[in-house]
């Protein structure tokens, strides 16, 4: 019997949600499983992953083989990094402190890669947000000069009279020279 570690599908048409369960190859995809290890949500940024890492390290060691989603899963969650650290430690090219080590940065690491994008994120939506709220500002700045302007009565300009100089002699010699 070969077993298969491999997304079992759940959820509405457009919104998938999986479930990470342990079954026999030869199962149907949302038929009977052995066993439930976790849960992938593809529909979050960054997808949501819960992962019971020591029972899939464990089916690993015992020969299930991942299907190619499910190996992204487990490298993603450092299940495939911890199999082949233990595997060094069966060798004898590692000690178990020494892969404890190297486990704990690469997570650290992760962690750190994860909480950079969640922020990055994060700040994309807020600049988003706050450009969308200047453009409707000034759109309606814009609707309200042009009510402005609309509503205000048009001015009636008078006809502007010269006014003529008073009359003075030196002018008046002037003018009949």
């Amino acid at each position: 019997m070969s077993v298969k570690i491999r997304l079992q599908r759940h959820g509405k048409k457009a919104s998938a949600f999986y479930h990470i369960v342990i079954a026999d190859g030869r199962a149907p995809r949302d038929g009977k499983f052995i066993e439930k290890i976790g849960t992938y949500n593809p529909t979050t940024n960054p997808a949501t992953i819960l992962l019971d890492n020591d029972k899939a390290l464990a089916w690993l060691k015992n020969g299930a083989q991942p299907t190619d989603t499910c190996r992204a899963i487990l490298s993603y969650k450092g299940v495939m990094f911890r199999n082949h650290l233990e595997g060094g430690i069966a060798k004898g090219a590692l000690t178990q402190e020494q892969a404890d080590a190297k486990y704990a940065k690469w997570q650290s690491e992760k962690e750190g890669k994860i909480e950079t994008k969640v922020s990055k994120l994060s700040n994309t939506q807020k600049d988003a947000y706050k450009n969308r709220m200047a453009a409707e500002a000034a759109a309606k700045e814009a609707k309200a000069a042009k009510i402005v302007v609309k509503n205000t009565p048009p001015v009636v300009e008078e006809p502007v009279v010269e006014e003529s100089a008073p009359a003075t002699p030196e002018a008046e010699t002037q003018a009949e020279a």
